[in-house]
């Protein structure tokens, strides 16, 4: 008998040490993440078949609610009770190159797969916040690649602006902002941690958060919001599927961003909040420039579309647009009485134009493509793909003066009303400033670390 009780106990015994094994077993298998890893898989392979634009299949895989949707066949993407019986899992991993998917480039590694498949038996869950929006919104914001130390050839200035007290410029470089000292055109720092490409550099009206905006084209755009001394990342607004080209704050000390993008939308956001107040969908293109009146009441766009136009900002509803340029329109700003508008574009002139009617005033021939416009006062300067920085005179609707030596296209500009200075950023990496009022050169240099 007590032979007997022992070996039942050793059995039982076996059993728990057996039981204790499969059970670390399992829980040594790490939960596989949806927004942290699998979205970010279907997002490199899968969307550009199964998206908005192009549902092979009838099967969208652009947002978590389409992804569990079945598409044409019928058949259940996702089954957490059956794994294997899984389509999407089943489409991933078939030897039928008729069937297996992605179809037309390398299929997934093992690793991608594994990680799919161990998402799905772990119960298909989403831990984003809502499971209706786009993929590449519910990824959480990436921490960049550093910038190289040193830059084989410049990047193309296409976003610069300078410090509050004017003392510092900001350049965008590749995955970053490098800062550069007024006085001599050493360089001060370098931020990183940002988008690939940038675009839109712009103070808020704190004078200690700058908004950056950029991103990869077709792929992603985003603004990101930092504090410029400590460098710390406060947030990040108007994540979207294409770049973000230009950003403006309202008007008046208020916390209101203003962002455009190349998906064609005008976005504003609380940018202390972090949370979206509105959305204007009115252009069939890029929009590559925005701008506030000076009261906040209105906003002026332009856009690859070849129109600009003006919004109530309130609302969103459309007031004008204007149809001019018949060419792509680059920038945009309007003139102090909110009532005219001043816009550049890729068919060589800036245009004066009435918001009321949307009724042309007058032209201003200015030699080359002209891209995004800076105003202070009566002076509106505008950078040239003709190697031309120009100043013209909004009094007189006259180019004053042709600010000149660069190499390459000019393609941002920034000004400075305290020091009266005005750079230019080139394709080629150089800064120019000058005297805002004679247009002497000041100091020039080439922004590569």
């Amino acid at each position: 008998m007590i032979y007997k009780t022992l070996l039942i106990l050793a059995a039982l015994s076996y059993w728990q040490c057996g039981l204790a094994l499969v059970l670390a077993s399992e829980s040594d298998v790490p939960a596989a993440s949806f927004k942290n890893q699998v979205a970010s898989i279907l997002l490199d392979n899968c969307v550009a078949c199964h998206g908005p634009k192009k549902a092979e299949g009838g099967y969208r895989i652009d947002t978590f609610d389409e992804l569990v949707k079945p598409g044409d066949t019928g058949a259940l993407p996702i089954d957490t009770a059956a794994a294997n019986h899984s389509e999407l899992l089943r489409r991933l991993t078939s030897s039928d190159p008729s069937e297996r998917m992605p179809s037309d480039t390398a299929p997934l590694s093992g690793a991608q797969i594994d990680l799919v498949k161990r998402w799905v038996e772990q119960g298909a869950k989403f831990d984003g916040e809502k499971s209706s929006v786009p993929l590449n919104l519910v990824i959480p914001p990436r921490v960049y690649a550093d910038p190289p130390a040193t830059y084989s050839v410049p990047t193309p200035l296409t976003a610069i602006a300078f410090s509050p007290d004017g003392s510092q410029l900001l350049v965008g470089g590749y995955h970053e902002l490098t800062v550069w000292n007024v006085a001599d055109g050493a360089i001060v720092r370098r931020i990183k941690n940002f988008n690939q490409r940038i675009h839109s550099i712009i103070f808020l009206a704190d004078q200690k958060t700058i908004a950056v905006g950029g991103g990869e084209p077709g792929r992603n755009g985003e603004v990101r919001l930092v504090d410029f001394e400590s460098e710390t990342l406060k947030g990040v607004v108007g994540r979207t599927g294409d770049v973000v080209l230009d950003l403006a704050m309202k008007p008046g000390g208020s916390n209101e961003l203003a962002v455009a993008s190349a998906d064609g939308l005008i976005k504003i956001f609380d940018a202390t909040k972090f949370s979206e107040l509105r959305s204007i969908s009115n252009h069939a293109d890029w929009v590559t420039a925005v701008a506030w009146s000076e009261d906040g009441s209105r906003l002026a766009s332009a856009s690859r579309d070849k129109t600009s136009k003006v919004f109530d900002a309130s609302n969103g509803e459309l007031l004008a647009t204007y149809l001019g340029h018949a060419a792509p329109v680059r920038g945009v700003s309007f003139l102090p009485d909110g009532k005219q508008v001043v816009s550049s574009g890729a068919d060589k002139k800036i245009h004066r134009w009435e918001v009321e009617g949307a009724k042309k005033v007058t032209e201003v021939a200015v030699g080359g493509e002209a891209f995004k416009l800076v105003q202070q006062n009566s002076l509106l300067f505008a950078p040239c793909s003709d190697t031309q920085l120009r100043r013209i005179d909004l009094a007189t609707n006259q180019v004053s003066h042709s600010l000149s030596g660069y190499t390459d296209w000019v393609v941002s500009t920034a000004m400075h009303p305290g020091t009266n200075c005005v750079a230019g950023g080139a394709m080629n990496g150089e800064v120019r400033l000058w005297n805002a009022t004679d247009g002497s050169l000041i100091r020039s240099w080439i922004a590569k670390p």
